[in-house]
């Protein structure tokens, strides 16, 4: 109990700054967006979530990205990755900002967060309901058009929600096949995150310090090299391998 205690002040230390951080740039953004147009509001989404991870630096927290993948000079592209914390989308944002990660998002998330809800708004991602499955998969057929219309790179969590222990949950293909479907001259990443969801692991307050987190390119495939349901059950199997072998 009292080296959790200890967390509390620097905890909120840290939150003061995270909020702040995220209500400047949601100022930023909305100048950015509406006078600059979508190349200005980009590079502000991209330094934001580069200095919301410098935020958690305070606390201790590192990112780690590794790569030993050759990876194409532009998009199309869907990265496909385990969800351990809402902390996994700052260093994907940032480490693959190249490709202009869009995220397919619950619909909540859309109002109510500063930076947060404006981007998922107005930044080309796609919120969708997932209590409705048809609505959410034409929202995701339209939205998976328009990152191969744009050569943009789409993100997508297939277990549907985060992972509380790390393990990761059963993976959801519907959404997963809808943007192979649409976009089938897309690069497909495998990515595996690991220990975020230590910093979730007190439901976010307090956070704990000295997390490591890290990011780790399992593979790189051609969507047109593979039938859809092949192509899923390898990527799955890429990312649950790089979990286990993290955690050994």
């Amino acid at each position: 109990m009292l080296s959790k205690a200890y967390l509390y002040p620097f905890s909120i230390i840290y939150y003061i700054i995270f909020v702040c951080t995220l209500i400047l740039f949601h100022f930023i953004q909305v100048f950015c967006y509406k006078l600059l147009g979508y190349t200005a509001h980009k590079i502000a989404v991209d330094w934001l979530n580069f200095l919301l991870m410098r935020c958690l630096n305070l606390l201790g927290t590192r990112f780690y990205f590794s790569n030993p993948h050759k990876m194409p000079s532009e998009g199309p592209m869907i990265i496909v990755s385990n969800h351990q914390s809402t902390y996994d989308i700052p260093p994907i944002i940032w480490f693959f900002r190249k490709y202009h990660p869009k995220f397919i998002s619950k619909e909540s998330l859309g109002t109510g967060i500063p930076s947060v809800s404006y981007n998922l708004r107005h930044g080309g991602s796609v919120l969708i309901n997932r209590k409705n499955p048809q609505s959410a998969l034409i929202k995701i057929k339209s939205f998976a058009q328009q990152v191969q219309k744009k050569q943009w790179a789409a993100v997508i969590f297939p277990e549907g929600t985060r992972s509380r222990d790390g393990q990761p949950k059963k993976f959801y293909s519907n959404g997963l096949m809808t943007l192979f479907d649409q976009i089938p001259d897309a690069t497909v990443v495998a990515l595996s995150i690991n220990n975020s969801w230590r910093l979730a692991q007190y439901r976010y307050f307090p956070i704990p310090m000295g997390i490591s987190v890290n990011l780790s390119v399992e593979g790189v495939l051609k969507c047109s090299d593979y039938a859809p349901k092949e192509l899923s059950k390898k990527v799955e199997g890429l990312i649950l391998q790089g979990v286990q072998t993290a955690k050994t």
